[in-house]
């Protein structure tokens, strides 16, 4: 699995497990456990989870996910902007470890900016590093300004932010993705298939038929192909999985990529940032 560099000099794999959704409904438990269990087994390196995704439930999930395994993925949590005061987010991360029954988490974020002030939520993520409860923290959900208040604060802030970023979303590229860039920043790109609705574009089906893949394997191929972009699909099927994982033995063309580009223009000035 290809990885790209942290500013604090850690690895961080290319492509993970997501879980948004997961444990939102005891019915599916059973099956969502079992993508994350055949996603490790395939050689997955990382799962993505946060306490917001099913109350905490899906910490629980990754936590039996992980158990008794040999060697432990990267993981990479959030934590909920009412909860990132100085002494609220150290209690979130002790109550994450706690479900998934880990003692260190890989990259711990504020999943978005709230209500908290930033310096109080970099305190208690330096506190967590320093008692090597967490490795690494950053953002998600920030958009350029926030970006830059946080790296004012001079806070040993180190990591990545994590935003929805794909073909049909492409507003990071005009201005938040070069900045990141510039500084080593990997962006981790959240709802790489839009949720789904990428997987129906004409033009994205088409092509991935030229060249003899699926819509999803082009769409995810298409964020890897970015320097610095690493990203998460989330899928409850073990065929979905394995399909996803694909996309890393697909190398595109030039050609291929200015097809995409045609069908999926990239900005021509500052969007706001989206949100799922």
């Amino acid at each position: 699995m290809r990885s790209c560099k942290l500013p604090s000099g850690a690895a961080i794999p290319v492509l993970g497990l997501g879980t948004w959704r997961m444990g939102e409904s005891p019915r599916r438990r059973a099956e969502e456990l079992d993508s994350l269990k055949y996603g490790l087994d395939l050689g997955y390196p990382l799962i993505d989870t946060a306490e917001m995704y099913g109350d905490g439930s899906a910490e629980e999930i990754v936590g039996e996910a992980i158990a008794g395994r040999s060697g432990r993925p990267f993981i990479v949590s959030k934590v909920y902007p009412h909860n990132a005061s100085r002494a609220g987010t150290i209690a979130a991360c002790e109550r994450s470890l706690k479900r998934m029954r880990i003692e260190r988490i890989d990259l711990y974020l504020l999943h978005w900016r709230g209500g908290a002030r930033i310096e109080e939520t970099f305190d208690a993520f330096l506190r967590l590093r320093e008692a090597g409860k967490i490795g690494d923290f950053g953002v998600s959900n920030f958009d350029l300004s926030d970006m830059e208040d946080a790296c004012r604060l001079d806070k040993g802030f180190n990591a990545s932010n994590q935003v929805l970023y794909c073909l049909s979303r492409r507003g990071p590229e005009f201005d938040l993705l070069p900045w990141m860039r510039k500084r080593s920043i990997p962006l981790m790109a959240y709802s790489p298939l839009d949720q789904g609705a990428l997987l129906r574009k004409a033009a994205l089906k088409s092509l991935a038929q030229g060249i003899g893949c699926t819509p999803a394997q082009l769409a995810l191929a298409w964020l890897l192909a970015q320097p610095g972009v690493v990203t998460i699909p989330k899928s409850a099927s073990r065929e979905r999985v394995k399909e996803n994982l694909g996309a890393l033995e697909l190398s595109l063309s030039p050609q291929i990529l200015a097809e995409l580009d045609r069908a999926f223009p990239p900005p021509k000035g500052k969007q706001p940032l989206e949100m799922l």
